[in-house]
């Protein structure tokens, strides 16, 4: 079956639209042998699981992400491994996997005639790859280093002493990942923003996403058909050549109660969508 209208896409230009990307962070791992024990649990890991939640807390405050639960991202891997491209069936964007690559700690102390200081050093590297999970490609890599430190001072045997400082740890890490947030942030952003079709009820197009990504009713986008799939010889991976506007959809409402259950429902306004190869569409925002 295929709708058709006459097509004219003059009036493609609209308000740009502050839409959230959706980001699944997954394997975050501790390759440092610090903390680890005869009985250590590689699956939870203290200081991964921490890593996991200061950059979790860092994507979140920007308000440009919806962030897919942990139970999610293990089957996106499985999903990546299989098919090479799963964003339309799982309703993630992008991937993010982290490694704690380097962690130290150090006390250096000094004594002079009347009085003593102590001073502790934390420092930490993290490693962070960002995954474009329609295509399993690599988009970014980067590494950076953080470091947090505390002293306590006595005169005259006057002043605190402290034990080590648990917290160090936490800064040290937050420190290396607050230097690669802006990267991430900037290569999911440049990246198009993309929705798709999931199936056609009662001639009303069913599209991922819904009001957690910035999706109001009214809201119009450009219906994009798939361009040829060639091989590279070089790399021996398959490209995506470039698709091409095919058509312009109206959302009439939004459902679902998450962020990983929302869909919208729209409607063709200009245009033609082959509904027996909606895998060979995608919704982009207008231009």
């Amino acid at each position: 079956m295929l709708f058709a209208l006459v097509i004219s896409f003059d009036c493609f230009a609209q308000d740009e639209m502050a839409l959230k990307r959706k980001v699944a962070i997954g394997r975050f791992s501790n390759e440092t042998q610090y903390a680890k024990s005869v009985f250590y649990d590689k699956n939870n890991d203290p200081m991964g699981k921490q890593a996991s939640d200061i950059l979790s807390t860092r994507l979140a405050a920007s308000e440009k992400f919806l962030l897919i639960e942990r139970q999610d991202y293990d089957k996106i891997v499985e999903e990546l491994n299989t098919s090479g491209g799963v964003s339309q069936n799982i309703g993630a964007d992008y991937l993010i996997i982290g490694s704690i690559t380097e962690y130290g700690r150090k006390t250096i102390g000094t004594q002079k005639m009347f009085s003593n200081s102590k001073e502790q050093i934390v420092e930490a590297a993290v490693s962070l790859r960002l995954v474009d999970v329609s295509t399993g490609i690599i988009i970014y890599s980067g590494e950076a280093k953080g470091e947090a430190t505390a002293e306590d001072r006595r005169v005259m045997g006057l002043g605190k002493t402290a034990d080590f400082d648990a917290t160090l740890s936490d800064k040290a890490i937050s420190a290396a990942i607050s230097k690669l947030v802006e990267n991430i942030i900037n290569s999911c952003m440049d990246k198009p923003w993309k929705a798709y079709i999931l199936t056609v009820e009662d001639g009303s197009f069913i599209i991922s996403g819904g009001q957690s990504q910035g999706i109001k009713e009214g809201d119009t986008f450009a219906v994009m058909q798939r361009g040829k799939t060639v091989k590279n010889p070089q790399t021996g991976l398959n490209i995506e050549l470039p698709g091409k506007i095919v058509a312009s959809i109206k959302v009439d409402m939004t459902m679902g109660a998450t962020p990983q259950d929302e869909v919208s429902v729209a409607s063709l306004t200009e245009g033609e969508i082959d509904t027996a190869k909606l895998d060979q569409y995608y919704i982009v925002e207008k231009k």
